[in-house]
């Protein structure tokens, strides 16, 4: 297996106050000296040969590898004299392997080191650098790669004014091949690998490959750094970051979801980030969610930008985003347009591919690259491509109401959640989701394979929001869900009589699911309802399976009897009526339904002719479920 050379030759003058005389590499993490944690670490990963190269305090080093048995061989190197970490490496090189790991003596990490070997491998790299974002790139040292991950430059801090770059930061973990760095044995010391000889190598054109991992690796050089190692080592942070894990994420549009919508954005120029963009993103970042950005970008095949304009534009978001302490792990772009005809085109890219959503091509990529587990994971976007390709790649979905709001009309997908912007999705996602799922905990647990779960009460109560928990909540237990809003069978305008039960055709979506009802299956044509174009779809084909769980939400859900066989479950929710009247004109303005008096009519409309058979139907109810302390209409992530 691969050798690892630590090199743990530092003072730590930094970090004097907690070393209490003892060597940087022996400081105490959470009661155990790092340099234990790291030799256990890579030995877990199968590095059986480590080389430790010291210099401060070399006799301590000495004594704590006596005192101590390994799974690994470990020796020891004293080079003597300070030389840096490059040139420490060097002096000693006749006595490593063909191909080494280098590991500073100051960092903490839990990385797949196979996985990264084999990125290696398959790039032959004279050497590979682990890179990763971090939250704040305007004061750290960026790499820049092309590409196909080839390392191109290194831009030290401070940078220049106004420098927009990929937010990429070297984390102090590299593979070498001994053969690459022959010929620089007799660089000048002391020197470093990322400020001296890895430029220097880039210049004498070696191939240097950026491994771009969202692992955990972060050096521990001060107290505070310290402290905030050992708090995720103790909450697990350290341990669920392991690409060995499954990951949890959040797939992000880019054009109106993170910045404002304009046409198409062809230059760094165009692009402005929306509000709340940059604070949802740190707010994901935080809890623990991987952040990909998903994005068509038509312009590449249509000949209206290329790749290196595209990366510009790329790098001022993660600059923007990298102002407010956010980052994204990655960005995938489709740069495919089905459509001919556009002066400048590019042919080979004027194809449909499985890429381009609705496709979830970009999606399912990178849920192989970084392991993530789609059951646990979201789509934010602001078109109905952006929710079908979310439903394609078994993932939630959340529509915001920026950019296209869903108003494209260009397929049939409805979002699972709804809100008015990216912000109020962040919040929904990290704070009041985890609630939800626990309130609807109880019911989940009594539901079994071929229930019907009927969600009734008032208008933005919370009704869809409440089926759409459960259904994911009954997926993760392996139950198959499905959630149909009774809206589907809204009678048009013109055919409406006077009261709720005017406004449904049930006795139709009676019909139309009677072989369900009856015991059986659907694979059947079903209405659609677009509630932002406040009129039926196209058709949607609907596949119900006999043991499927089925949620039937809406305002009458509780006001029908539904003639069946099944075992059904009557749920009400219930809100409080100060902010639901606010969430039902609030979403009348801004469907267009109605202006802000029109909007107040229509409510009072309802509370006549709504409410009290709602409210009556509460009583047939077998639970009622009130969520307004926790479905917060706060904006804010």
């Amino acid at each position: 297996m691969t050798q690892a050379v630590i090199l743990a030759g530092g003072k730590g003058t930094r970090l004097a106050e907690r070393l209490n005389g003892r060597p940087k590499p022996l400081v105490d993490v959470n009661g155990t000296p790092l340099l234990e944690l790291q030799v256990r670490t890579l030995a877990h990963h199968g590095i059986d040969d480590i080389v430790v190269l010291v210099n401060h305090a070399a006799d301590q080093i000495q004594a704590f590898f006596e005192q101590r048995q390994f799974p690994s061989r470990v020796r020891l190197f004293d080079d003597g004299e300070p030389r840096g970490t490059a040139g420490a490496l060097l002096a000693c090189l006749d006595d490593l392997d063909d191909r080494f790991i280098v590991v500073y003596g100051d960092t903490l990490f839990d990385i797949d080191i196979g996985h990264m070997l084999a990125a290696h491998e398959a790039s032959g790299a004279d050497a590979t650098l682990l890179l990763h974002p971090n939250d704040h790139p305007a004061d750290s040292d960026l790499v820049e790669i092309d590409a196909t991950g080839r390392v191109q430059a290194f831009h030290g801090y401070p940078h220049p004014d106004g420098a927009e770059l990929r937010n990429l930061v070297n984390a102090a973990f590299y593979i070498v091949e001994k053969k690459a760095l022959l010929a620089w044995r007799d660089f000048p010391v002391p020197c470093d690998f990322a400020k001296d000889l890895f430029p220097a190598m880039v210049r004498a054109d070696a191939y240097i490959a950026g491994y771009v991992s969202f692992e955990y690796i972060k050096d521990l050089g001060t107290p505070k750094r310290l402290d905030k190692v050992e708090k995720h080592l103790r909450s697990g942070v350290v341990q669920r970051a392991s690409r060995q894990h499954l990951q949890k994420a959040v797939f992000l549009d880019r054009d109106g979801t993170l910045n404002v919508l304009r046409d198409y954005v062809r230059r760094p120029e165009d692009f402005e980030l929306l509000p709340h963009a940059a604070q949802a993103v740190r707010a994901f970042n935080n809890a623990e969610y991987r952040v990909v950005v998903v994005t068509n970008q038509p312009v590449i095949a249509r000949g209206e930008a290329n790749c290196n304009d595209l990366q510009r534009i790329h790098n001022r978001l993660e600059s923007r985003l990298g102002d407010a302490g956010a980052y994204v792990d990655a960005i995938y772009f489709c740069p495919h347009h089905p459509d001919a005809g556009f002066a400048g085109e590019v042919p080979a890219l004027k194809i449909a591919c499985d890429c381009r959503k609705p496709q979830p091509g970009m999606m399912r990529e990178a849920m192989t690259a970084m392991n993530i587990q789609a059951a646990d994971s979201w789509m934010i976007g602001d078109s109905t491509a952006d929710m079908l390709a979310a439903r394609r790649a078994g993932l939630r979905s959340v529509l915001v109401e920026t950019g296209e709001a869903g108003r494209d009309g260009k397929f049939t997908a409805a979002p699972d959640f709804q809100f008015a912007h990216i912000g109020a999705a962040a919040h929904f996602i990290v704070r009041t989701y985890p609630l939800l799922a626990a309130a609807v905990n109880e019911w989940m647990l009594k539901i079994q394979p071929g229930d019907m779960v009927l969600v009734g009460g008032l208008a933005r109560s919370g009704k869809s929001t409440i089926a759409s928990v459960l259904k994911s909540e009954l997926m993760a237990r392996k139950l198959d869900a499905h959630v149909l809003s009774l809206d589907r069978w809204l009678r048009p305008a013109g055919e409406r009589s006077a009261g709720v039960l005017g406004r449904y055709a049930l006795e139709e979506a009676q019909e139309d699911l009677k072989d369900w009802l009856d015991g059986g299956a659907i694979n059947a044509d079903l209405p659609s309802y677009d509630r932002m174009l406040r009129d039926r779809g196209l058709p949607e084909r609907t596949v119900l399976a006999q043991d499927m769980v089925l949620i039937l939400e809406g305002v009458p859900a509780l006001l029908a009897d539904w003639r069946s066989e099944r075992r059904i479950w009557r749920l009400h929710v219930e809100a409080a009526e100060a902010p639901r009247r606010v969430r039902v004109e609030t979403d009348l303005v801004a469907r267009r339904v109605a202006d802000a008096q029109g909007a107040a009519q229509v409510y009072k409309q309802r509370q006549q002719d709504e409410t009290p058979p709602v409210a009556a139907a509460r009583a047939t109810a077998d639970g009622v479920l009130d969520f307004d302390s926790i479905f917060s209409i706060d904006d804010t992530p």
